[in-house]
């Protein structure tokens, strides 16, 4: 996939939270990882990092929205259940991005909403957990920006390509062959009597 992602929080105040979203964020491949205005202990984020997100990723904290500073083509997602915000299946993602979510019990500050190129909701009855919400806009950035087969028209996935229809299929022994071309197979499956 080319471009890239971070993914941050802004104004949370539970740890395990924001351990769990980075943990993620280090599994769907993010570049970076970041806080605003949070009260985030390490130490308590361990708890759901189990991947050491933070120690294997760049990880920034921006003490206020002011201060946060943001690479030079990289667009800002903000991640809010706000009415006039975009649905995340109409939604084209950036090829590089930065995706903040809101805190807890609360939406993005004006401040963060401000500096936002764009504002993406997920189109459920009512807010989602933080560490969720943020997995669900990284794998909907990595079906639509992946190099991915498309999805079949009917249940199933894609057929490998250049392979003939029955690869998987084991083949029949050769006595059934030779019997079911000769027609002397009975409705049953087995040689007519």
């Amino acid at each position: 996939m080319r471009g890239y992602f971070g993914i941050g929080v802004e104004g949370i105040s539970k740890s395990f939270n924001v351990g769990n979203l980075f943990r993620s964020a280090h599994a769907f491949g993010a570049s970076f990882v970041f806080t605003v205005n949070a009260a985030y202990r390490r130490r308590d984020g361990k708890q759901a990092d189990t991947s050491d997100a933070v120690s294997n990723l760049p990880f920034y904290t921006f003490p206020t929205v002011g201060e946060m500073v943001l690479p030079k083509t990289c667009a800002l997602v903000g991640v809010e259940f706000l009415d006039d915000a975009v649905e995340l299946p109409s939604f084209h993602h950036p090829r590089q991005a930065a995706y903040v979510m809101g805190p807890e019990r609360n939406n993005l500050s004006p401040e963060m909403l401000a500096l936002c190129d764009y504002v993406i909701r997920i189109p459920t009855k009512f807010c989602l957990n933080v560490g969720i919400a943020g997995v669900i806009v990284m794998y909907d950035r990595l079906l639509t920006l992946g190099r991915h087969a498309p999805r079949p028209l009917l249940p199933g996935g894609p057929k490998p390509k250049n392979l003939p229809p029955d690869v998987y299929r084991s083949p029949p022994p050769l006595g059934e062959v030779e019997l079911a071309e000769r027609g002397e197979f009975a409705k049953g499956g087995g040689p007519k009597a």
